[in-house]
């Protein structure tokens, strides 16, 4: 990935109500192609108002494609940007001061095919990362440090591992069996993975149990992502807990993780969707030895069902234009009005609704 790309769209090629859409790669029957709406709207506008609407990953992978974006509203200006530095995509929206209803909507078509590594045969061609890489997917954030309680933690864990493989795995069966999804947790979790071990509370969501896995891994030389998404379609591997229905997904975001290995590549992992399964699968709080429980924590070592549209891979994200802080991740649509920040994990007061509209012949 080129994390210095800068996509921008000019205010007179905005004005076409479009971003330009490539012809579909994918032409084997395991690709599934979606398409994904998100509009928003500015409740009760005070001054100018702005919102940012995520888009899909700009890298092409062998399991993730974006075809392209197009939008419609009532906006002054609409612009893509990059945040600069992991090529995370943002459509960024401002409406003049007197807009009575600013509202934007947005639709990304993307294809996807399920993902699973082979992780007992190594391809020699397959190196490990460069220097420049390696350092920066081991680099803390503001919420993920890598030293400190972490690293010695990951050490305890890892002791005796000797490849990254046995790293990772070890990392990844640590947080099944001692971490728990709290469903109290709002949204999907900040991953604030210090506070976490200092108090020993080891409950919460994917942003808190995957950046576990990403913090634990980079603390120990180990070069490891989180990359943010949302869920689009039902599973179809038999797991009500890791899909969604209804067309509506507003609510249906979720991050996941990798890590690198010579000789493998980019490795995905989810420990966080087994801990989801335990809790919501039916009939719920499955034990963590369950059939059920014992398949899923075996396949999201090394696979990832790909029901699901992925953003970005970025932390600690500015969003352009914005007067406000810089924000963990983005995940969800945000906005603000009148120099306020409106809150991303209520969509109904927001106002935001997500659609998936299905696959796509």
């Amino acid at each position: 990935m080129d994390r210095r790309a800068f996509l921008k769209v000019s205010a007179a090629a905005a004005s076409a109500s479009s971003l330009p859409w490539r012809s579909a790669l994918a032409d084997t029957a395991d690709w599934r192609t979606y398409d994904v709406t998100t509009k928003v709207t500015i409740l009760k506008p005070r001054g100018a108002s702005r919102a940012w609407v995520p888009l899909p990953l700009t890298d092409d992978t062998d399991w993730h494609r974006a075809i392209g974006n197009s939008w419609s509203g009532n906006a002054a200006k609409v612009q893509v940007h990059s945040d600069g530095k992991y090529g995370a995509a943002i459509l960024f929206a401002e409406w003049r001061e007197g807009e009575e209803t600013p509202i934007v909507e947005v639709t990304s078509r993307f294809t996807t095919r399920d993902r699973a590594v082979d992780l007992s045969k190594p391809n020699a061609g397959i190196g490990r990362l460069s220097a420049a890489d390696h350092a920066f997917y081991t680099a803390p954030t503001d919420l993920i440090p890598t030293d400190g309680i972490v690293r010695q933690t990951a050490q305890e864990i890892v002791k005796g591992a000797r490849t990254d493989i046995d790293k990772a795995r070890a990392i990844y069966e640590w947080i099944v069996e001692n971490t728990f999804r709290d469903p109290k947790t709002r949204g999907c979790g900040w991953g604030d993975i210090k506070s976490m071990l200092e108090t020993k509370n080891l409950g919460g969501k994917c942003g808190d149990l995957n950046a576990m896995f990403v913090g634990l891994s980079r603390s120990v030389g180990v070069p490891a992502r989180d990359i943010y998404g949302i869920r689009v379609a039902p599973s179809i591997h038999g797991y009500k807990s890791l899909g969604v229905g209804a067309p509506v997904i507003s609510k249906a975001q979720h991050c996941r993780a990798e890590f690198y290995a010579q000789g493998f590549g980019w490795v995905p992992v989810d420990p966080a969707d087994v801990r989801k399964v335990v809790l919501e699968e039916p009939p719920g709080n499955l034990a963590v030895n369950d059939p059920k429980v014992e398949a899923a924590r075996k396949r999201l070592f090394g696979g990832w069902e790909m029901n699901w549209l992925a953003y970005n891979m970025a932390h600690d994200v500015k969003l352009p234009g914005s007067s406000g802080p810089k924000i963990p991740y983005l995940m969800y649509p945000n906005g603000e009005t009148g120099g306020k920040a409106l809150d991303p994990l209520e969509p109904d007061a927001f106002r935001y609704e997500i659609r998936s509209n299905g696959v796509k012949a």
